[in-house]
């Protein structure tokens, strides 16, 4: 296993191997180019009697690879058997030059490697994939190499590498490998005569390991303004990998040997594997490769994060196995790395029905349970074991990930992975994956094997369950071959099976159950007093942070450590430490709420009709129209009519008139059908801070800094009522159903019961103080869902707290901004909550479980906003109105808007009209056009 997972150091592209052959009472035979194996005695350290018996000469060229334990010889002709020869098992090594004066190539010299050993093991013979086959006794190979490398320097290095193999402990023969390495890695440099053109500046160089499953290949990594180049110590398999920049899609910091040293490189959106995986030796040479590139592509891509991936799977952009791969790509997880592949849930639990029924529950597996609590039986015997263990505890001994397990289900299409990691072996015939059921019942029912899926059981690639190779995997008890994994008889054959597993993994039970699943592999289960109530404990080496390799000073200790850890199985990075949230799906809209919450979420405010087509009642389908064409804003009038920054814009139901409050402290009425100001009101000399219009257009409602709102008659023209509310100034008012909800910087919502002022029956208004809702700081901004059920704040601290008005209880309460919330609504399906803050970061909060899902950085600071749940229309500070597709946390479009700060929007139900107002002291209007 070392020999085949250990580091090339040299290479020759072609070498020759040959005998020198004495007898004794005879002449000298000299140097053959050719390659001979024979039998030997060994008497003492230096003399050997050869045996008489001489195969066959011939001359054999390939590949020499010295690796840190081992030196590879492979054949170019595939029928002869690729050679390795452990440097422990190595009597002698050394160079051979002799000058021969009737060489029958006529050559002048010869110089050669000559290597003796004890043993030698032949791998796939005859070109077939087969378990390794040693010949013991003595051997001894001589090899030309025929390239410029000096002989002498390939002896100094396989001389060093032998001591080091011959060293009774192996923190001493590492710390001795490692030495040897980085001397090699120090005395060369990336040469820049690899780059694809002249005109390329190199950003920097350092040194690094190119990751391949079971391998790592050290070298040069060299990033310039536009290509990543790697360049390995040994020319192997490639002289320099290339990737060009504006081809990368993905970047990922890697946790690699359970320190922050790998960074993988993708250049596509979705695909399993990647184009480069890097470690590095230093974190802080990983750090600045990674953000150089992060910056070099700040304009080709987005870094997404485990929150913005749940924002798409939530709403549907992106499919449950693209979610997935997404969060185990984030959790450190990656097909380069066996010890760290990426891990799928079993989800179908049916495997003896003629028929697969995926609209029955009973199919399923149960998602909320790790596979070894499935079983509550076994599930008993291992918790027994947990209470009387001592600490640290754990309650499975095995993990649900490893090496050996992804091998497993993978050894018929990579058999000489498993031939590696087993010593050349196969596993026992009756132990290797030979059927789904026998699979699963065993993961049910077995004591030790705990194991999940990998992604390749929902891929579409069925070669890993057929035996097209045709490898001798042994036989069964019975007297069975093992050929073809078998099947559920619901499968017709391996490609119905990938496609129902699919199916499975894409359908309603799964969408509304995989949140449970993640909880347990990646996020708030995984660790802590909700792992072991949700008896989801493994062994502690398996978690990040589990073990500091570097406090470790005991080199030997430190070594089986890690080889534990990396043998053994690791837990996924942590991504969650809240309760996931659940999948939205047409189900779970009628699931998720109370009776009255999911029909309240289905209504639509009533909208009055109007000759003006822009407030017409338009369809879904035309509300998606109008934000489909967001991007063709165009501005359709601007009025100059505040004298200080607009702070609200409201419209009457009817669409005929605009009010609008300023820091100029007044209120404005601007005619929408002749463009004219009509009214302007002044209730104090303090600032106004919102407006908006009651039912029926009646009345205007203001809040002002003075800590007051003002009730104005618009029938009449003058203020009707007034609500000294508040110990400071009030910052924003929402209204529904005869109730004003009041937010104040003096730390409190409040919640009043109005009944207006009835002028006909010379009745007063009457205001009852229903709720009082305490902050920890002051309230900047309040809104209420579709329904009215709920009403979200955002504090002067970047609070967002979540309430349900009907209870006037705290849901949830999240710190998403560094700073003040400068505005917070609703989703149109009450799912979500968006927000915008001084920090100049976006935020999305899920509802149901007060999750911060997504967040997005901007340039500048945004001031307002309107969303429709997927695409954001947002006021920047800069004046500029910003067009934001919230699902890849881009701006699509900037439109030129006003010269100062966007401070208030205001658009219809219809989205279909559209008003801002700003720092300028203007009002646009704006309309999207088709």
């Amino acid at each position: 296993m070392h020999c085949t997972s250990c580091t090339y150091l040299t290479h020759a592209a072609a070498c020759r191997q040959w005998l020198l052959l004495r007898r004794k009472n005879e002449p000298r035979r000299g140097f053959l180019y050719y390659y001979l194996i024979w039998r030997s005695i060994i008497l003492n350290s230096t003399q050997h009697i050869m045996l008489l018996a001489l195969v066959k000469l011939r001359k054999v060229r390939g590949s020499l690879k010295i690796c840190s334990k081992s030196l590879i010889f492979e054949p170019e002709p595939v029928s002869e058997p690729i050679l390795k020869i452990a440097l422990r098992d190595c009597n002698r090594i050394e160079e051979i030059e002799e000058r021969r004066h009737n060489n029958p190539f006529n050559e002048k010299k010869c110089a050669g490697l000559l290597v003796v050993c004890r043993q030698v093991y032949l791998i796939k013979e005859s070109n077939i994939v087969a378990p390794y086959r040693i010949e013991r006794g003595g051997h001894d190979f001589l090899f030309q190499l025929e390239i410029s490398i000096k002989t002498e320097d390939v002896v100094q290095t396989l001389l060093q590498l032998h001591r080091a193999s011959c060293l009774d402990k192996l923190g001493d023969q590492t710390a001795m490998i490692a030495a040897n390495l980085q001397s090699r890695l120090a005395r060369t440099s990336f040469d820049k005569n690899s780059f694809h053109s002249v005109s390329e500046k190199p950003h920097m160089e350092c040194e690094a390991e190119m990751v391949t499953p079971l391998v790592t290949n050290p070298g040069h990594v060299c990033i310039t303004d536009q290509n990543l180049y790697f360049q390995p110590l040994n020319g192997y398999p490639e002289p320099v990998s290339q990737i060009m920049l504006h081809n990368v899609r993905r970047i990922y910091k890697r946790r690699h040997g359970l320190r922050p040293l790998g960074l993988e490189v993708f250049c596509t959106e979705n695909d399993l594997c990647s184009d480069m995986y890097l470690k590095f030796y230093k974190p802080e040479d990983r750090d600045e490769l990674y953000y150089y590139i992060a910056t070099f592509l700040e304009n080709h891509m987005v870094e997404h994060t485990a929150e913005s991936y749940m924002l798409q799977w939530q709403r549907g952009h992106i499919s449950n196995y693209q979610y997935l791969l997404h969060l185990n790509n984030l959790a450190d997880r990656s097909c380069n790395d066996l010890s760290q592949y990426p891990v799928f849930p079993w989800v179908i639990d049916d495997n003896s029905s003629a028929e697969l029924d995926l609209m029955n529950p009973s199919t399923f597996r149960d998602l909320s349970k790790p596979v070894g609590a499935l079983n509550k039986e076994r599930m008993e015997r291992l918790l027994d074991r947990y209470r009387d263990m001592p600490d640290p505890k754990f309650i499975y001994g095995s993990h649900y990930s490893s090496p050996g397990y992804v091998l497993f289900y993978l050894v018929r299409v990579a058999p000489e992975y498993m031939l590696c990691l087993q010593n050349g072996r196969y596993d026992h015939a009756d132990r290797m994956f030979n059927s789904i059921s026998e699979t699963w019942k065993n993961c049910l029912e077995g004591a030790t094997d705990f194991k999940e899926l990998i992604p390749e059981f929902y891929g579409s690639d069925s070669s890993f369950l057929m035996n097209t190779l045709k490898l001798q995997l042994g036989t069964r008890q019975g007297g069975k071959t093992v050929g073809d994994v078998l099947l559920p008889q619901w499968a017709k054959d391996a490609d119905d099976f990938l496609e129902k597993c699919q199916k499975a993994l894409e359908s309603q039970y799964v969408s509304e159950h995989l949140h449970e699943w993640i909880d347990l592999i990646f996020g708030y289960k995984q660790r802590g007093s909700e792992a072991i109530a949700a008896h989801n404990v493994f062994h502690p080496l398996t978690y990040e942070g589990g073990m500091d390799c570097d406090s470790i000073e005991d080199p030997e200790q430190k070594i089986a450590m890690l080889t534990q850890i990396l043998e053994f199985g690791q837990t996924p990075k942590q991504l969650f430490t809240t309760p996931h949230p659940q999948r939205i799906t047409p189900k779970f809209q009628s699931m998720s709420r109370t009776p009255s919450q999911s029909a309240s979420l289905n209504e639509l405010s009533p909208v009055s009709t109007s000759e003006d087509s822009s407030f017409e009642d338009l369809t879904e389908e035309s509300k998606k129209l109008a934000w489909s064409n967001m991007c063709k804003l165009k501005m359709m009038s601007s009025h100059k009519i505040h004298k200080e920054a607009v702070t609200g814009i409201a419209v009457t139901h009817n669409g005929s008139s605009v009010f609008t409050t300023s820091q100029d402290s007044t209120l404005k009425m601007f005619s929408k059908e002749s463009s004219a100001l009509q009214r302007s009101m002044s209730f104090s000399n303090m600032a106004l801070s919102s407006c908006l219009v009651l039912p029926e257009d009646t009345m205007v409602v203001c809040s002002s800094w003075d800590n007051n709102v003002y009730f104005y008659s618009i029938a009449f023209g003058r203020r009707q009522d007034t609500i000294m509310g508040h110990d400071d100034a009030i910052s924003k008012i929402c209204w529904r159903d005869n109730q004003l909800y009041t937010a104040s910087w003096d730390s409190t919502v409040k919640v009043w019961r109005c009944v207006p002022a009835d002028i006909a029956s010379n009745k007063r208004s009457q205001f009852e103080l229903l709720a009082e809702l305490e902050h920890d700081a002051g309230v900047n901004t309040i809104n209420l869902n579709p329904a009215g059920t709920m009403l979200v704040s955002g504090s002067k601290e970047g609070v967002v707290s979540i309430w349900d008005v009907t209870t006037f209880a705290l849901l949830h309460q999240v710190l998403c901004h560094s700073g003040r919330i400068n505005d917070i609504a609703f989703s149109p399906d009450s799912r979500h909550t968006f927000s915008v803050g001084e920090d100049g970061s976006l935020k999305v909060v899920d509802v149901q479980t007060g999750m911060l899902i997504s967040s997005v950085a901007s340039e500048e600071p945004q001031r307002c906003f309107c969303w429709d749940g997927n695409t954001v229309l947002s006021g920047s500070q800069s004046g500029e109105l910003l067009i934001w597709d919230l699902m890849t946390g881009k701006v699509t479009k900037k439109i030129p808007g006003h010269s100062g700060a966007v401070t208030a929007m205001w658009m219809n139900e219809q989205c279909s009209s559209i008003i801002t107002g700003g720092e300028d002291k203007q009002i646009v209007f704006w309309k999207p056009q088709y």
